[in-house]
């Protein structure tokens, strides 16, 4: 009778949870049983590790063998188990040393001639594992770099299990052949899921990326997406067609300031578990930029699939831009979903199969047209859309929604001046990219010792008592809210904005000027700004 234990970790979406791998050998007629509430794929592991022990030139213990996983009432699915299933067999049959596996963790696929095949989520398993005290973690060759991320871990890249053995018995390691550089290494197809991306992917890099000084026009729009960017604040974008929303929205990441070590953690982690990591990129720099077909259902935008729900739009653009181009043709439902990680920075989806949170602290941008035909706000264009149309199209975006919303921008038709170059031309990205680094630094040193790093994180009560105004600079919001213009949302996330402004004009507290180009800003309505106000003097 033989008995060995070892560790992997199980994903309940980004979140990992240690589960030890237990491996016992009874006389009896040969067999293999799996235990511990595993998935279909997972229950096929039982076939993997036989046909990979075999071809690593082990032998296959012919007695009574069952495998256990535990804790039993987590949920465990997918392949990452094969390596740690493995390792417990070959130390239940004494072909290595059951102590030196014991307080190993162990992710990893295998295939049928024994191969270490890589597998999606390493980092966060990784996380999981170091947060349980483990220091020893064994992972494909091809993600160790991912698993290196993690502090106070030392980590095992292995290609085959016949090294695995080797290396764990204290044997030579046999010499693998090398890859072939000349074309992609086939083992990496397990880590990119097609059509996992939701229109998901990385910001494009700020020196060849899309550049601010294409955009032709649009100093209002402009400085709402430099106030965007500085502060984190969500954007409405409205106008006709070809005024220049979208090309707005795609240069919102080159502003953007570099994640922050933590913040690339947290991205990389909700990547990897999605399938969109890109191989040789282990750690994720830039903010991601997520730009969903309006088509995409609730499941897409918020998380869900079969058995435990998977990352969704709102997941995958975190602590980066979700773009709704077109927002008014996306389901109602799935833009009223977004109300609640808008204002929490997670989702909670509960299935039938578990209750899973993740991440989704985003910068929401939405674009929209005024009408189906888009030509409701020009003159002499023939737009034909009755009154009636015109409401349902525009009351698509709920009240609530657009209430959590900070900017709103209406976007005026490019001039002629301006889309020929007479004008004056626009900001490079790298400009307005170096006055919101240095806006955020501000709001960050006044924030220090907070649990908040941006303005759009302040709570209401401590911009109204702790963090105040200039004396008099409220007025015109008092005024607003008297109207019935401003609620009381609304006023707070007026406060927010103007601390942003003041931010990037180099202002101690906002000032008048700041918290009336907040309130034109929110409301739409001229408040007679000076050109200058909100940006750097």
């Amino acid at each position: 009778m033989g008995f060995a234990r070892t560790c992997s970790v199980a994903l309940v979406g980004v979140e990992g949870v240690v589960v030890e791998v237990q491996a016992d050998l009874e006389a009896g007629v040969a067999a293999f049983t799996l235990v511990g509430l595993p998935d279909k794929s997972l229950s096929e592991s039982r076939d993997r590790v036989r046909a990979a022990i075999v071809n690593s030139g082990a032998e296959w213990p012919q007695k009574k063998l069952t495998v256990g996983l535990s804790p039993a009432s987590v949920p465990k699915g997918g392949s990452g188990f094969d390596l740690a299933v493995a390792a417990a067999v070959l130390g239940a049959a004494e072909r290595i040393d059951p102590r030196t596996i014991a307080d190993l963790v162990l992710i990893g696929e295998l295939g049928l001639d024994g191969r270490v095949r890589p597998v999606r989520g390493v980092l966060p398993a990784v996380l999981a594992a170091a947060d349980a005290g483990y220091h020893q973690v064994v992972v494909p060759e091809q993600t160790a770099g991912e698993a290196a991320l993690v502090p106070g871990v030392s980590v095992l890249g292995v290609r085959t299990l016949r090294q695995l053995i080797a290396v764990l018995a204290d044997e030579p390691v046999p010499e693998e052949a090398p890859h072939d550089t000349g074309r992609p290494d086939p083992m990496l197809a397990g880590l990119l899921v097609p059509g996992a991306g939701v229109g998901t992917g990385l910001a494009a890099d700020p020196t060849d990326g899309p550049d601010l000084a294409d955009v032709a026009g649009q100093h209002t729009a402009r400085r709402a997406l430099e106030i965007a960017a500085a502060g984190a604040h969500h954007l409405f974008l409205s106008g006709p067609p070809g005024a220049g929303k979208t090309m707005l929205a795609e240069r919102l990441p080159g502003i953007l300031p570099p994640l922050t070590r933590q913040e690339s953690l947290e991205v990389t982690a909700v990547h990897s578990v999605a399938g969109i990591l890109p191989p040789g990129e282990p750690l994720v720099h830039r903010p991601p930029y997520c730009a969903p077909h309006h088509s995409a259902t609730m499941q897409s935008l918020i998380g869900g699939g079969n058995g435990l729900p998977r990352p969704g739009a709102v997941s995958l653009a975190h602590r980066g831009v979700l773009f709704l181009d077109e927002a008014p043709e996306f389901a109602t439902k799935a833009l009223d979903a977004l109300r609640q990680p808008l204002e929490s920075g997670h989702v909670v989806v509960a299935r039938a199969a578990g209750v899973v949170r993740l991440p989704a602290r985003f910068l929401l941008t939405l674009a929209a047209n005024p009408c189906p035909c888009g030509r409701h706000t020009l003159h002499g264009t023939g737009c034909e859309c009755p009154a009636s149309l015109i409401r349902r199209y525009q009351s698509r975006l709920s009240g609530p929604l657009l209430d959590r919303v900070d900017l709103r921008v209406e976007v005026e038709p490019v001039t002629r001046d301006d889309l020929l170059g007479h004008g004056d031309r626009g900001e490079p990205s790298s400009t307005v990219a170096d006055r919101v680094r240095e806006a955020r630094a501000r709001a960050a040193a006044r924030l220090a010792g907070t649990p908040w790093t941006v303005n759009s994180e302040i709570p209401g009560h401590e911009l109204r008592t702790r963090w105040t105004a200039a004396p008099g600079a409220l007025a015109a919001a008092e005024r607003d809210i008297d109207r019935g213009l401003l609620t009381a949302r609304g006023l707070d996330r007026v406060l927010r904005v103007a601390w942003t402004a003041a931010d990037l004009a180099g202002h101690d507290r906002p000032d008048t000027d700041d918290l009336a180009l907040a309130l034109e800003l929110r409301t739409g309505i001229a408040r007679g700004v000076p050109a200058t106000a909100g940006a750097r003097p």
